[in-house]
C-alpha cells in the first residue's frame, strides 16, 4: 500500500483523537490509483463480502478503469491477496500497538485486549475480523485464504505468548491460544450482535485464567503457531 508511515501514524492519531484506541481496520485512503483501489476493495469486501463483490462495483468507488485494476493486481484474487495482507498488517499493528501502549507489566498489557476490541467492535464501520469471513465464504478446502489467515493469528498468537511467558504462566503457548480463541469468538458474537459489550462477557471470562496459567502445569502444548486456527 503507498501510504508512508509518517502519514499512516498521522491518520491514525487523528482517529484515535476521536475515539482512544480505535482500531484503523479499512485501508486509509490514498491519491494513487492502487492506493484508491486498495481502499474500495478493502471496505466492500469487508461490509458486503468478497464473493457478493464484483470488480465493476469496485473500479466504480475507486474511480480506476478496469485495465488499472488488472493492470495493477492482475485478478481479483491477487486483489483479495493484497487487502487480506495491508488489512493484518495494519490490524496487528493496531493490536500490538493497543495492547503496548502505557506500559506496565505483561499482565497489564494483557488485560488491555478486550478494551481495545471493545473500542474497535464500536466503531461504525466494524464489519467483523476480514480473515474469518474471507475463509467463511469459500470453499473449506481452499487454502490460499487460509494460509493467509493462519500467517496473521500465528503473529497475533506469538505476541500474545511472549506476554504470557513474562507473565509467569506455566504454558504459554496454551494460555495465548485460550485468549486467541476468546478473541475469535467475541469477534465474531460482536459482528452478529452488533454489541460491543460482547468484550466485556469475554474480558471475564479471560481474568478468570490469570492466576491458574501461573500455577497448573497441563500436558505440554504446542507452540502458539502450531495452535493456530481459523
Amino acid at each position: 500500500m503507498n501510504v508512508s508511515r509518517s502519514d499512516l501514524l498521522k491518520r491514525m492519531g487523528k482517529s484515535a483523537s476521536k475515539k482512544k484506541g480505535s482500531a484503523p481496520f479499512v485501508a486509509a485512503d490514498d491519491e494513487s490509483a492502487r492506493g484508491r483501489l486498495l481502499s474500495a476493495a478493502t471496505r466492500l469486501f469487508c461490509k458486503n463480502g468478497i464473493n457478493a463483490t464484483g470488480i465493476d462495483a469496485i473500479i466504480d468507488e475507486a474511480g480506476t478503469a478496469k485495465t488499472t485494476l488488472y493492470k495493477l493486481f492482475g485478478s481479483k484474487t491477487n486483489l483479495v491477496h493484497a487487502v487480506l495482507e495491508s488489512e493484518g498488517r495494519r490490524w496487528r499493528e493496531w493490536f500490538i500497538g493497543a495492547i503496548e501502549a502505557g506500559g506496565g507489566d505483561a499482565q497489564t498489557k494483557l488485560t488491555r485486549i478486550f478494551p481495545a476490541l471493545k473500542n474497535w467492535f464500536g466503531e461504525e464501520r466494524f464489519y467483523g475480523c476480514p480473515f474469518i469471513n474471507a475463509v467463511a465464504e469459500h470453499d473449506k478446502d481452499q487454502k490460499q485464504f487460509r494460509n493467509i489467515a493462519l500467517r496473521h493469528k500465528k503473529v497475533v498468537l506469538a505476541h500474545i505468548e511472549k506476554l504470557a511467558g513474562e507473565m509467569g504462566a506455566a504454558e504459554p503457548a496454551l494460555f495465548a491460544h485460550q485468549l486467541a480463541l476468546l478473541i475469535d469468538g467475541a469477534i465474531v458474537a460482536a459482528m452478529v450482535s452488533r454489541d460491543p459489550g460482547v468484550a466485556d462477557t469475554a474480558a471475564l471470562a479471560a481474568n478468570s485464567l490469570f492466576e491458574p496459567a501461573k500455577t497448573q502445569r497441563p500436558k505440554r502444548a504446542g507452540s502458539a503457531a502450531e495452535l493456530a486456527a481459523v
